[in-house]
């Protein structure tokens, strides 16, 4: 048996090691270093895994997934999406209130691991003492106030053990102990007790502690400023105590506290002032001496100097953390850095400076918001509106920005929010006010960008014909760089959505074309908010085109992405999408489940984009299992919020689609040729060929059954006819099938 033990990540570092595996040269060993751990990305982690295990089977062990961090979390997600079908098997331990995301799984099985029994506390004391004398009194006492959590019975024990060898007590009656060898009434006492009695080694512990869960014996040398003999003296004693793991050989050793929780205690051991003045001397430690750690890990600098009070020095290292953070698709810790830079910046006296710096990372903010929180979610938007009020302060100050793109990025935030929340009348206004500042500053880049926005509110409100220009105002060394800083990458968001409006105007081939350069481009790109957003348009895509079941396998690995990346936002889009796809192909009852609960969680973050097309499928679903109540009010719903909100670009298909649930639920042909001539007339206003086949063919159908053959095709035969391609469509076949039919 291979066994690979996955340990705790911290600050994003992946590591494998392989434990008591007796090696005789047939299986691989894998040993990393802390630099290779933290160089280690996800692709390359799993990829390794599989290796593995296509040669031996493989366990992995993730202990105490509680104190997960984002980027640890979404490793630990990646490994159980592929597992399933890997000889591996992956142990989690974490605490109940952790709530485990991938637990429902039918190949995950949860477990709950009960306190030690009495039995079970006496076998672990006895292992613990071995040949040592404990008498009967204070064995009671462990296991009376240790509760069955292992973890206290073996410090208490050890603590109880180290405190008899070095009293006069131990040489004494062996029934009756002494009163300085009563066990500690907490778990916190006894490992302050058994740090205090190591002398000098408590204060390495105390240094070591405050560098962090984990340290390597050069910064702990370097910060600690002792003699080579006395701090390895140290240190032997602190690993002989069980209180520090050892991996390597001084000097090139690291160590790794036993818990948390002896971390802690050394931690809090220190008082307030020296505890400071350490975090102060590790942070210029690193500064100086490690600068490969300074430039890669940015937020370890940021929490020391949080932790000494170098405030400006905290908030400048939080900044350049979340922006890293974001450059590699992390956005959970991005907001959260870039939030304390911000928050730090917050406690300072301004200063023209601190002024920018504030503005640069305010603006910084509004990306990962959008994307974590939801783009229509009241976060981004207060994020928005605060940078431009601190921009419109500075520019009364006489303070000119010296970034012209932090405009335009809080006017785009702006934007993005009413996109969401679908309020059209802004969102052109927007549009226009972005559109007239660029060619004010005659700057390619926000002219791009500008026009993606006003082609997008034209298409989504309807206006179909009118063409993007933006795409040819693109260029990709220029303007990629900017994904960070205006949400995606342009050429993407542009290509996916004029995917869309080739499909609504005719030509299913050109809009399949367009979504798979989309997101072709937006794998190579490799940032995960970019192809979040062309897993979405060419999901779309791929729905009206008739590809179900890729848009259903996209949709899965859209969910598993967002779900990685802690965007809730994304992973409902998935979800609903998914729903819309499963309707299609008649599972309905999965499409109700799957619609209704994205729908609660969409609306839950502000936003009201593509409702219509959403509850529409829904109730297509609802009418497809009789439940035609649902499926009338969700189509009213679908009908109602096209009025109220403006947004028209599935609006014939919406009409047409609630003339069909009408004629399903026996409500009468004549509503139902109602509902289908709307949408017949709203198509062929919006000169969207698609919708108007679709139309249509309701209508010949409805005619067909009613003896109207002659009327029947030579309604539906010019709409076939003008098509040019996509004829391999389910749409176009289904259209040659009953105009076929219609002539015979």
């Amino acid at each position: 048996m291979l066994a690979q033990t996955l340990t705790s990540i911290e600050d994003a570092a992946l590591f494998a090691e392989l434990l008591s595996l007796p090696n005789d040269g047939r299986y691989p060993t894998l040993e990393l270093t802390p630099d290779q751990r933290r160089q280690r990305t996800l692709n390359a982690l799993i990829s390794q895994m599989q290796a593995l295990a296509r040669q031996n089977p493989v366990l992995m062990i993730f202990e105490d997934a509680h104190w997960t961090d984002p980027t640890s979390l979404e490793a630990l997600g990646r490994i159980v999406d592929r597992i399933q079908t890997l000889r591996v098997l992956l142990i989690v331990t974490f605490r109940p209130e952790f709530q485990a995301p991938w637990i429902g799984r039918p190949y995950v099985t949860a477990l709950t691991i009960n306190r030690l029994t009495e039995r079970e506390i006496g076998a672990m004391i006895e292992r613990i003492v071995g040949n040592k004398l404990l008498p009967p009194k204070l064995r009671h006492d462990i296991i009376e106030r240790t509760d069955g959590i292992p973890l206290f019975v073996e410090e208490m024990t050890k603590a109880v053990l180290e405190a008899q060898s070095e009293g006069e007590a131990r040489r004494a009656a062996a029934a009756v102990p002494s009163p300085a060898l009563a066990v500690p009434a907490s778990l916190h006492a006894s490992l302050m007790a058994r740090l205090d009695r190591l002398g000098p080694a408590k204060e390495v512990a105390q240094i070591g502690a405050v560098i962090g869960r984990e340290f390597s014996h050069a910064l702990l040398a370097a910060a600690a400023g002792k003699p080579q003999a006395e701090l390895g003296s140290a240190l032997d004693r602190l690993v002989q105590s069980g209180l520090l793991f050892r991996q390597g050989v001084p000097p090139h050793a690291s160590y790794l506290f036993k818990h948390a929780l002896v971390q802690d205690t050394a931690h809090g051991s220190l008082l307030r002032e020296p505890r400071r003045a350490l975090h102060a001397r590790i942070a210029d430690v690193l500064e100086r001496q490690f600068a490969d750690i300074a430039e890669s890990q940015p937020e370890l600098l940021a929490r020391h100097c949080t932790e000494a009070g170098l405030i400006e020095k905290a908030a400048d290292f939080w900044g350049k953390a979340g922006q890293r953070s974001l450059a590699r698709s992390a956005l959970v810790e991005a907001m959260e850095q870039i939030t304390q830079a911000t928050d730090q910046i917050a406690t300072l006296p301004t200063t023209p400076a601190l002024r920018r710096e504030q503005i640069r990372l305010q603006v910084a903010l509004i990306t990962p918001l959008l994307h974590v929180k939801g783009y229509a979610a009241p976060e981004p938007r207060a994020a928005a509106e605060r940078a431009r009020l601190l921009i419109e302060e500075a520019e009364a100050l006489g303070e000119p920005l010296e970034d012209p793109l932090l405009l335009f990025s809080v006017l785009y935030g702006i934007f993005i929010a009413n996109f969401n929340a679908f309020n059209g009348d802004m969102m052109r206004r927007l549009a226009r006010q972005f559109l007239e500042l660029a060619e004010r500053q005659r700057a390619t880049a926000p002219l791009m960008i500008g026009h993606r926005m006003m082609g997008l509110s034209l298409i989504s409100t309807g206006n179909l014909l009118e063409g993007d220009r933006a795409i040819a105002l693109y260029d990709p060394e220029a303007h990629r760089p900017l994904a960070t800083r205006f949400s995606v990458d342009s050429r993407v968001a542009i290509l996916g959505f004029r995917s869309t409006a080739l499909w609504f105007l005719g030509y299913p081939e050109a809009a399949l074309a367009d979504s798979t350069h989309a997101l072709e481009d937006a794998r190579q790109i490799g940032q995960a908010a970019t192809l979040m957003l062309a897993l979405w348009t060419t999901i779309c895509t791929h729905t009206q085109t008739g590809n179900y079941e890729p848009a259903r396998a996209l949709a899965d690995e859209l969910v598993a992405l967002a779900a990685e990346k802690g965007t809730p936002f994304w992973k409902t889009i998935g979800i609903m999408l998914r729903g819309c796809a499963s309707a299609l192909v008649g599972r309905a009852a999965d499409a109700v489940q799957a619609i209704t609960a994205g729908l609660f969680a969409y609306r839950s973050m502000g936003s009201t984009l593509l409702v219509p097309f959403y509850t529409s499928c829904l109730a297509r679903a609802h009418a497809n299992l009789g439940q035609f109540d649902d499926a009338r009010r969700c189509i009213g719903e679908a009908l109602t919020t096209i009025e109220t909100t403006g947004e028209r670009w599935f609006e014939a298909d919406v009409n047409r689609m609630a003339g069909e649930i009408t004629l399903l639920s026996g409500d009468g042909d004549t509503k139902a040729q109602t509902y289908f001539e709307r949408a017949l007339a709203i198509a062929r206003a919006q000169q969207a060929k698609s919708w108007e086949l679709r139309a249509a063919m309701s209508i010949a159908r409805l005619w067909r059954d009613q003896g109207k053959q002659n009327e029947a095709r030579e309604l539906l035969a010019p709409v076939y006819g003008w098509f040019t391609e996509g004829f391999g469509t389910p749409d176009l076949k289904n259209a040659k099938v009953l105009l076929d039919a219609l002539a015979s």
